[in-house]
């Protein structure tokens, strides 16, 4: 029987005891790593950690500021502020911002273009929130709600946007907001605008930007892991922008803009005493509301390339030649120089030559008036009086006495891009085309033809200034401001334009104007009820040959001349001065003319007693409809236009490889 094997007690023990030592070890190793990693974090990390924890605990919101409202000059507000639903994403929140942004895409129907743009300004902004969509619909809202838990980082706001509440109407003269782009980031002051997505583009949202943007505020708030808040640490309100009114009236406005409707002009009136601007219509104009979150490419290209260009301020930027309503200006230059007054005459044959040359510059009266004094060549607008006077003039000093009525220069208006026009002189045709100055070329001068060019706004603002009498005039359209930013208002004339004649030659071109209506050129728009002067204007768009009379029905229409009218009244008193231009229009005295009568009416007969209003709330919405209703018809018919287009170039393309086979 075998015995059981007994083991030794020393080699258990020694067993045993190492085991002890070597977990000992293991033990004081884990604890020194442990001492060692806390001493670290302790002393040489101590100040990295703790910002981060702090980071990760405490966030600022950016709390943006809400941009001031824009007023007419009785109240009626032109830029709103409307509260509308933005999605909105936290890049801090958010693993792969363009995966989440390529399965939103559906919802808030996101082009490949607007999500390379939202990327890009994730990208310069890793911190505050990025909008993703603006003015979401109720479909957009429902389906999100269905599916937010699958999006974190991604929220829906209650959020402030512009709105313009009449369309079209002010377009040209308010201009838009639109998104922050990559240039204006560059040059924007980031603070400014943190937490704002949106930035003035054009128009007085442009020019007057620094003062209806205000100043952000924020909010420092603790979070949890996830970033929900759990409790405000502290707030700085934001500033709201200045609240600005303009000098434009609502019922002129829209006075001004249905009397050019299915026409393609513009309209600009002034107050002469102090330059505000009362009317500013450029026609046919564009609805500003898509530009706000962002226009589709298809409308935007739609805008560009209709023919009749409703993207073009032509009240601002417009350059036309001017025709004859520059006479005014241009005969008190001849008093200014000493070459006329007011009983010299001339005899008009109908023509006029340079001497020396045969070449005749006709008068638009076959076999002319006559004996002409200056009144009379106001009143008949006779053009051979101002082709002798140029003349005798030279272009030198024509130039120089026009440039002081603003020709050839900007008025200074508070809106930006305005284009300044061409008063030319021989240095001005060197300086362009290195070509010395012809004598014709002075004559075509005379009457607003040739290198001459004009804006309503300057035509308007000269006439303004000899309404007032030699007053300078700034046009304006800020007239007050309310709100914690400064800025400068204009309320009177800035000087006067300096003038050798006699202070009572400004009252007899009043009264020469005015013979224009009584028994001129722009006798059609006469009125017993008020005083008006005017003038009329032709501007030719093609050249006539030498010898041949203007027919019109011979003309493709968009070659007709272009039709002016400016004028001021009540004469006594004169409230209102106005430049009317229809591009193509014909004859000034049987279209323009009667457009600023209408004008003229509404502002001396009208306004006080019956003011056009601007629509209810509710009426405004059935006007909205009807727009969008109509704008659905006229997409459907070019659609429907193109297809056919396309389908017939199609038959013709098969056709014509068909027939060379």
């Amino acid at each position: 029987m075998n015995k059981p094997i007994t083991p030794n007690t020393e080699q258990v023990n020694s067993t045993f005891t190492n085991r002890i030592i070597i977990f000992g070890i293991i033990i004081l190793i884990g604890l020194g790593g442990l001492i060692t990693r806390y001493g670290y974090l302790q002393v040489y990390a101590h100040d990295q950690y703790t910002t981060q924890a702090d980071n990760n605990r405490i966030k600022l919101i950016s709390a943006p500021p809400s941009r001031g409202y824009i007023y007419d000059r009785n109240g009626v507000i032109l830029a709103d502020n409307q509260p509308v639903f933005t999605a909105m994403l936290s890049p801090d929140e958010v693993e792969n911002p363009e995966r989440t942004l390529h399965l939103l895409a559906p919802i808030f129907d996101l082009t490949d273009t607007d999500i390379t743009d939202i990327l890009a300004r994730l990208s310069k902004n890793k911190n505050d929130p990025v909008t993703i969509k603006i003015d979401l619909t109720e479909a957009q809202l429902a389906q999100f709600s269905e599916r937010k838990p699958f999006f974190r980082g991604v929220s829906i706001q209650s959020k402030l946007t512009r709105s313009y509440p009449y369309d079209e109407l002010f377009a040209h003269v308010i201009g838009y907001v639109g998104r922050i782009n990559d240039k204006e980031s560059k040059r924007i002051d980031k603070d400014r605008y943190a937490g704002t997505d949106l930035i003035g583009k054009i128009g007085i949202e442009d020019y007057y930007e620094d003062i209806l943007l205000g100043q952000p505020g924020y909010q420092s708030v603790e979070t949890d892991a996830h970033g929900n808040i759990l409790r405000q640490l502290d707030t700085k309100p934001p500033i709201a922008g200045n609240d600005i009114t303009l000098s434009l009236d609502y019922g002129l406005q829209t006075i001004a803009q249905q009397q050019l409707d299915g026409r393609r002009g513009a309209i600009v009136a002034i107050d002469p005493k102090n330059g505000d601007v009362l009317a500013f219509v450029s026609n046919p104009s564009y609805d500003p509301n898509p530009f706000i979150s962002g226009i589709s490419f298809k409308d935007y290209d739609d805008l560009r390339e209709d023919l009749d260009q409703p993207l073009y301020n032509r009240a601002l930027q417009g350059t036309y030649p001017p025709g004859s309503t520059i006479k005014p200006f241009e005969g008190l230059g001849g008093i200014h120089y000493g070459l006329r007054d007011w009983n010299s005459t001339i005899y008009d044959p109908g023509y006029f030559s340079l001497p020396g040359d045969t070449h005749r510059f006709r008068d638009w009266k076959r076999g002319g008036h006559g004996t002409v004094d200056l009144k009379k060549s106001i009143a008949m607008s006779v053009d051979t009086y101002y082709y002798k006077l140029a003349y005798e003039m030279g272009i030198q000093r024509l130039h120089d006495w026009m440039v002081r009525f603003g020709f050839g220069e900007d008025t200074g208006i508070d809106l930006p891009n305005e284009k300044s026009g061409i008063m030319p002189s021989p240095k001005w045709k060197k300086d362009t085309y290195d070509k010395d100055w012809l004598p014709g070329e002075t004559i075509s001068v005379s009457i607003g033809q040739g290198y001459f060019l004009a804006t309503p706004l300057q035509i308007a603002n000269a006439t303004a200034m000899t309404a007032s009498k030699g007053q300078h005039i700034t046009p304006h359209l800020l007239k007050s401001s309310d709100g914690a930013a400064d800025v400068k208002i204009i309320t009177k004339p800035d000087g006067k334009i300096d003038y050798n004649g006699k202070p009572s030659d400004w009252l007899r071109m009043h009264d020469a104007m005015e013979s224009v209506v009584e028994n001129g050129t722009g006798r059609g728009i006469y009125t017993p009820r008020y005083r008006i002067a005017g003038k009329t204007g032709t501007a030719q768009v093609k050249s006539i040959a030498q010898g041949k009379r203007y027919d019109k029905s011979a003309i493709d229409k968009r070659h007709w001349d272009h039709a002016w009218f400016n004028g001021f009244a009540p004469v006594e008193d004169p409230q209102i001065a106005l430049a009317v231009l229809v591009e193509n229009g014909g004859g000034g005295s049987a279209v323009a003319a009667p457009i600023g009568r209408a004008l003229f009416d509404y502002w001396v007969l009208q306004r006080k007693t019956d003011p056009v209003l601007p629509p209810s709330a509710d009426e405004l919405k059935v006007i909205k409809r009807q727009k969008a209703f109509e704008k659905a018809m006229r997409d459907a018919i070019r659609d429907k236009e193109a297809k056919v287009l396309e389908e017939k170039e199609a038959a013709e393309a098969e056709a014509a490889a068909a027939t060379s086979e």
